[in-house]
């Protein structure tokens, strides 16, 4: 077999690894504990890596100067030499990590949309996407509300509160949909997804809007849907992004808080009115704990991941390797895409109402220092390699636990291993009887290419 291994560590990153290091050998014992093996099996189709397109990101990258601007943007986008990100999203309106609260229409009562208006965004979204397609033409989007319109909610602030669910404001949110899609279309920015709703467990002090498994189903079936099938648009509906449910939980005053899956996943999907528009289901955060009850019970729909879990703004290696597990734990549970948080962001990360989150790439204002953190070798050592239309592969053995497997359309095999432990252990490889013995390093993100 022709092996070629990229090494990540503490210490060393994105490391080209001898492959003499690399042993064929021949084993009797088909027990080996230490293996991993690529079955026949194939699953999944993979669509892509990304993050997201967020305005503080822009910012940062404006206080460096243009040539270290345009290398940072190639390091995420470029297929050959940077991470090869193709699927990202984008906010409709503020998201958390904004500049200042907004959303596309603030004329109160104007159900027509005629104010709509994507102006605030030819500031930052639309030249921080516009570079990115620079070097991903094919570049595909997926946007999602973080709050509709303050006049739409109740009560009517950007944080905290729920749609209003009268006829006139649900076809008037419809069309603020509508009108987003058509205004970035013609920036030349085709829009593939949208979901409905930024995490809609989550009632924040940051824009945010509480949803009911019976509002996403009365909004798609009746409202939505159909208005994307009478426009014949070429953009798919997903119930997203959930952060949730969590089945269960305990609130502060003691009583027991059930968020069941049957009344939001299920209460949706029984309903074919509904259904019948809804290409997918995107899960972040708690949603972790509902993926795989999802795959279960609809093996058919397409999955994803919508946003990694943020961090506290200090891009450890410890929190690099948690990163690793939940990309694991995705992927070997049938999502066709992973999404980055932020991509970029200044020292300690702070969004404007104060958390300090990760970031893939730290620019520091101050020093003009462009620093790759732990996060971003992660997700290359994923998305630099598995490319569009890779199937993902089932794998057996003690090694199972930490690793994922893929199969590109040429042909070539990949296999994510994380070593999660402080010393080095072997890895046995075994693809179509064929064994290799590979030492690891303690604590370590390796990807394999395995040539035909």
């Amino acid at each position: 077999m022709n092996i070629k291994w990229k090494e990540t560590t503490s210490s060393g990153k994105w490391i080209d690894k001898d492959t003499v290091e690399i042993k064929n050998i021949k084993i009797d014992n088909t027990d080996y504990y230490y293996k991993l093996v690529l079955t026949e099996k194939r699953d999944q189709t993979i669509e892509g890596f990304g993050g997201c397109f967020n305005e503080l990101g822009w910012i940062a990258l404006n206080k460096i100067d243009e040539n270290q601007r345009e290398a940072v943007i190639k390091s995420l986008f470029d297929a050959e030499e940077g991470a090869n990100f193709n699927f990202c999203r984008v906010p409709i309106g503020a998201s958390d990590y904004a500049a200042k609260w907004y959303s596309h229409n603030e004329y109160s009562n104007d159900f027509e949309m005629q104010h709509f208006s994507i102006e605030r965004d030819y500031d930052h979204l639309l030249p921080y996407i516009k570079s990115a397609l620079k070097y991903k033409h094919d570049l595909k989007l997926f946007a999602s509300p973080w709050s509709p319109p303050t006049w739409m909610k109740t009560p009517e602030a950007y944080n905290h509160g729920r749609l209003i669910m009268e006829d006139e404001y649900l076809k008037a949110y419809a069309l603020y949909f509508l009108k987003f899609i058509q205004a970035y279309k013609g920036e030349g920015i085709p829009i593939h997804q949208v979901h409905i709703q930024n995490e809609p467990f989550a009632d924040q002090k940051f824009p945010s809007c509480l949803w009911s498994g019976e509002q996403f189903r009365v909004f798609i079936s009746k409202y939505l849907g159909p208005l994307f099938e009478q426009e014949d648009l070429d953009v798919e509906i997903w119930l997203g992004t959930l952060n949730g449910p969590e089945q269960m939980k305990f609130l502060p005053t003691g009583k027991i808080l059930i968020d069941l899956f049957d009344e939001y996943v299920d209460h949706v999907m029984f309903d074919t009115k509904a259904e019948k528009y809804i290409s997918g289901i995107g899960y972040q955060w708690a949603g972790r704990e509902a993926i795989q009850r999802t795959r279960e019970s609809y093996p058919n729909i397409k999955l994803m991941q919508t946003e990694n879990e943020c961090g506290d703004g200090k891009n450890t290696w410890e929190y690099a390797r948690y990163v690793f597990n939940l990309m694991r734990h995705y992927l070997r549970n049938g999502v066709c895409s992973y999404t980055y948080w932020n991509m970029v962001l200044e020292p300690g990360g702070a969004s404007t109402w104060g958390w300090h989150q990760n970031a893939l790439i730290t620019i520091d204002p101050i020093t003009n220092e462009v620093i790759y953190n732990p996060e971003f070798y992660v997700m290359k050592h994923f998305s630099s390699f598995v490319k569009l239309g890779a199937q993902r592969i089932e794998v057996e053995g003690a090694w199972s636990g930490s690793s994922v497997a893929f199969e590109n359309p040429n042909g070539d095999i990949i296999v994510v291993v994380a070593n999660n432990v402080d010393y080095t252990r072997e890895l046995l490889l075994n693809i179509n009887n064929e064994n290799c013995l590979i030492e690891l390093s303690g604590y370590s993100f390796n990807t394999f290419i395995i040539s035909k």
